[in-house]
């Protein structure tokens, strides 16, 4: 996990600062001595990759507190103060751990162990709203959505199509847009269902679905056509 620390107290900074260095899974990215330039940073175009906040209250200026009021997108953060008064309005801001000072290591590394389980649902979370599981025969098949190109309706069952694979399924048209997300997949068709994202052109009455072995057009139903105008990304004159 990348982190960085913000406090104007150089003791405690070098205590975390070796706390992090002790501890393999941690990578400290920078350290700031006030507020401000810890805001700047996160407001900044490499914020993206910090995980965890190391974040005294009392500093010069602007307070800790007064920064998690101010950053609306903020990564994990430990507090750690030598006050405890300031524990229950920090919690306000969903904080991980409130650590009073001198942190102990093992306090430490409980308040850390906290923030990689967050990361871990976290991830989990992610990747269940990346993929599906699809019945073939006796198992069940981990689909991420990206692979899957359409979805095509056949009598009473409908075929999942990917790019190496076909997974047929006794399911509905209906019950099967309701399973897919929404900002993935649109129905084009009373037969056909598209990834949005494999859409090569669109064409008066058709979509052109790129495959592994060419392309694949879709027609488009006349009830279906509205739906699909509003769901995609679209520039006219």
């Amino acid at each position: 996990m990348n982190c960085i620390i913000i406090d104007d107290d150089k003791f405690s900074t070098k205590v975390i600062a070796e706390f992090i260095e002790k501890s393999g899974d941690l990578n400290l990215v920078g350290t700031y001595d006030n507020a401000v330039d810890g805001i700047n940073y996160l407001n900044g175009k490499n914020s993206d990759g910090i995980d965890l906040l190391f974040l005294d209250i009392e500093m010069p200026d602007m307070t800790g507190i007064d920064l998690l009021k101010t950053l609306n997108v903020l990564p994990q953060v430990i507090i750690y103060s030598s006050k405890e008064k300031y524990a229950l309005e920090s919690y306000e801001y969903n904080v991980t751990d409130y650590l009073l000072k001198p942190v102990s290591y093992p306090r430490f590394i409980k308040a850390v162990s906290k923030a990689k389980e967050n990361t871990e649902k976290k991830d989990d979370i992610s990747k269940s709203n990346s993929e599906i599981f699809i019945k073939n025969n006796s198992s069940l098949v981990r689909v991420k959505y990206e692979d899957i190109l359409w979805i095509e309706a056949l009598e009473n069952y409908v075929v999942v199509n990917t790019f190496k694979d076909k997974f047929t399924i006794h399911f509905t048209m209906k019950a099967i847009s309701e399973k897919m997300p929404s900002d993935k997949f649109v129905r084009v068709h009373r037969s056909f269902i598209v990834n949005i994202g494999k859409i090569r052109v669109i064409e008066d009455n058709s979509v052109v679905i790129k495959t592994e072995m060419g392309s694949k057009v879709i027609p488009i139903g006349k009830s279906y056509k509205e739906q699909l105008m509003n769901d995609i990304n679209l520039i006219t004159k």
